[in-house]
């Protein structure tokens, strides 16, 4: 049997599928995750919590996809959309399953909690962008993923 050491997608960092969901959701979540997934029929929730948790992972930690979203609010609106959207068939698939929801509801708190730091980043940019220009020229101001990486 061929056995996935992480399930989460775009995973290509030294975090393990562990640090990822306590990052995010928390580690009593990362319990009842496991406590489920002994009992799974098909695993399709869990590979669909993985998929939301991978989105945001990979966006966390991509600069320049961050700027994207900072930058077009539609594109933004539609990812978190997307993640919803998977929260809600995690719900639907939980057949009144305490735990499962426990889960949906974590994931749901931290979609929610992803698109309100993409949007601080956002107004924290333009805020700080005001105040460099009191004392430097506007072409001295990079905030871009491009300089973030590079300084």
């Amino acid at each position: 049997m061929n056995t996935r050491i992480r399930e989460i997608p775009y995973n290509y960092t030294s975090f393990s599928d562990h640090e990822i969901v306590t990052r995010f959701l928390g580690e009593e979540m990362w319990i009842i995750l496991n406590s489920l997934r002994e009992k799974r029929r098909t695993g399709r929730s869990a590979r669909m919590l993985f998929d939301v948790l991978g989105d945001m992972w990979v966006i966390n930690r991509n600069p320049y996809i961050q700027d994207d979203l900072i930058a077009d609010q539609k594109r933004l609106k539609s990812q978190v959309s997307t993640l919803h959207e998977r929260l809600d068939q995690i719900t639907s698939r939980a057949q009144k399953n305490q735990q499962a929801l426990n889960i949906a509801d974590a994931g749901r708190k931290a979609v929610i909690k992803f698109e309100q730091e993409l949007t601080n980043s956002r107004q924290l940019r333009q805020k700080t962008k005001r105040r460099l220009e009191r004392v430097t020229a506007k072409d001295n101001i990079h905030l871009d993923g491009l300089m973030r990486v590079s300084h």
